[in-house]
């Protein structure tokens, strides 16, 4: 859900608790350190107890304490030599023991190796282990699991006690009991028209608008009379491919489409591809026979699209990536920072040939825009589902105005990455080391004074908003109080819109190194025109600690700390200090 850990324990909380609600038990994946798909099947990850409580855990463990997830997928990598579906230290000494889970855990399909291991470390159900090189027709098939005949064998040897089977039939009755057992389990709906239009509405707030030079955004219609839609993405279908991303939809609005309806007949619209991308793998597609390859003219689409952008008052590019294999697909890792299919220069083209050029990119991560200079606005419009074009459009017209967030920090190129700069990725095959430690996305930028080409927590309005100074109720403060920071926000511009106000903590003095600032605290407020709202924030001893792992604990140190307030992670616009006793 995002590169930073309070983000993402945040975020995670109320996704559980209202899919549970209507008896349906949230499965939280993937339980842990699964960052990479390179060699995932056996990948052994090395990273430090302090990283690890950090930066990797802190999701999870919001997941079960605070939003009481019914159910943990293991990851298919190994941590400390075992396989995460059936790990010891995960399973059972943190998410047992320490965290106290009593949901039951499942298995990535294929992610168990061993029996005994499946057995003692916490496992309860076995998912698709392709064992014996059977195929799922085999009549067999699951006989031969580790769970099954080989757990069995071991039973009736008495070599495993019949109580281990009972600690596992235990947890799954328990979930069993928690979704279809439940008397009072609501009836549910599926596929409707509620669900389309909050799928639209999710989008909407989630659209982030990178950036818009000379406010070519919204669309001015009185203005407009002609629009170059330029991009294979304004047409092609984004709830396929991905592998276990692939969904099966009523139907998914295009941007092309949603722009198509939203304007009618008040302009043009003119579509060209400008760019092709190989058909969807055969991976994606069950049964489906491998189409062959075409070679792609791109130069003759190149021209093509250029023509429509030079005849054209404004033009619209969507590109971007879209899960074919290597690009935001299951199993495999991009191979690339960069655009694929020869974007970069048809953007650079378009830019020339009309100077109001806006950029969509329809992507679930960064990539690299060496064209953002020579393009006035971009917006990350992400995959967004079976509403994604009328969405879009209402982001482009302007019938919403954006307050989407970046959770990420996207470099300008992979040298301002420090899973990168370490050089330890992909590893050797064996093992792979987090060299950068604790130093993650913008904790990484901040380290090395590096500015990326969009920061952490960025996003742009169609209006303004100015800070006031922030204020702290309390100067001094002892680990067990709490103290409150304030601000004002004010909407300056001429319409409404919604802002999400950050608060960061810096540790000025610690004994052990700490990022120059941490997210611990969002609000997202809605403001008309002209209104003003203070917003405020508590801070506690959890805000203030970091992890030792010499003390294997969380420690929250004496000394002088800055509460800092923005609109994004570079985009500080107050600041107050305080001394924890």
């Amino acid at each position: 859900m995002g590169e930073d850990p309070y983000l993402s324990s945040v975020m995670v909380v109320p996704y559980i608790q209202e899919v549970q609600k209507n008896g349906v038990a949230a499965c939280v994946k993937h339980f842990a350190l699964n960052n990479q798909e390179v060699d995932r099947d056996h990948i052994n990850v090395n990273v430090s107890d302090r990283a690890l409580y950090e930066i990797y855990l802190p999701a999870f463990k919001a997941a079960v304490q605070k939003g009481g997830a019914w159910a943990i997928m293991g990851s298919y990598n190994k941590y400390k030599g075992e396989h995460c579906c059936h790990n010891q230290y995960l399973l059972n000494d943190i998410l047992r023991k320490e965290w106290g889970f009593d949901g039951v855990v499942v298995s990535d399909w294929g992610g168990v190796h061993d029996t005994k291991q499946a057995i003692y470390n916490g496992l309860d159900m076995e998912f698709g282990s392709w064992t014996n090189g059977l195929t799922w027709s085999a009549s067999n098939a699951y006989d031969n699991y580790y769970l099954a005949m080989p757990f069995l064998k071991l039973l009736r040897s008495g070599e495993v006690k019949e109580e281990e089977v009972d600690k596992k039939v235990r947890n799954i009755l328990r979930m069993i009991f928690r979704t279809t057992m439940d008397r009072n389990r609501p009836f549910g709906s599926f596929g409707t028209e509620e669900h389309a239009l909050a799928g639209r509405k999710i989008a909407q707030e989630g659209i982030v608008l990178l950036q818009n030079n000379k406010n070519v955004l919204p669309v001015d219609l009185a203005k407009v009379k002609r629009i170059a839609v330029i991009g294979e993405n304004a047409v092609k279908r984004m709830t396929i491919g991905g592998g276990s991303s692939s969904l099966k939809v009523k139907y998914e609005q295009s941007p092309l489409a949603g722009l198509k309806q939203r304007i009618g007949s008040q302009a043009e619209i003119i579509y060209a591809p400008g760019y092709e991308s190989p058909a969807v793998a055969e991976q994606d597609v069950k049964g489906a026979k491998a189409p062959e390859q075409k070679v792609i003219d791109f130069q003759g689409l190149r021209e093509e699209a250029v023509a429509a952008a030079k005849n054209a008052d404004i033009v619209i590019f969507f590109g971007g990536l879209n899960k074919n294999e290597h690009q935001d697909c299951e199993g495999v890792d991009r191979k690339e920072y960069e655009l694929p299919y020869n974007q970069n220069e048809l953007i650079s083209a378009l830019a020339k040939a009309n100077p109001n050029l806006v950029a969509v990119l329809i992507t679930g991560n960064g990539v690299a825009m060496p064209w953002a200079k020579e393009v006035p606005a971009i917006v990350e419009g992400w995959y967004s589902g079976t509403e994604a074009g009328n969405a879009i459009a209402s982001v482009l017209m302007g019938d919403v105005n954006p307050s989407g967030k970046l959770p990420f920090t996207i470099p300008v190129s992979l040298k301002g990455n420090g899973a990168n700069v370490m050089g330890d990725y992909p590893g050797d095959g064996k093992e792979e080391t987090y060299k950068e430690d604790i130093f993650v996305g913008y904790r990484w930028a901040d380290k090395q004074k590096a500015k990326p080409l969009f920061s952490f927590g960025h996003g742009l309005s169609y209006t303004t908003f100015a800070y006031g100074k922030a204020e702290i109720d309390k100067t001094k403060t002892s680990a067990d109080e709490q103290l409150t920071v304030s601000v004002k926000v004010k909407n300056t511009g001429k319409r409404s819109g919604s802002e999400v106000v950050q608060l960061y903590i810096s540790d000025l003095k610690s004994s052990l190194p700490r990022p120059v600032k941490e997210l611990k605290g969002f609000k997202k407020i809605q403001l008309n025109a002209g209104e003003e709202q203070k917003v405020s924030f508590t801070i506690s001893k959890e805000e203030l600690s970091f992890f030792d792992d010499a003390k294997h604990s969380w420690i929250a140190e004496p000394g002088m700390f800055e509460a800092l307030v923005g609109a994004s992670s570079t985009d500080i616009r107050s600041k107050v200090s305080f001394e924890l006793k």
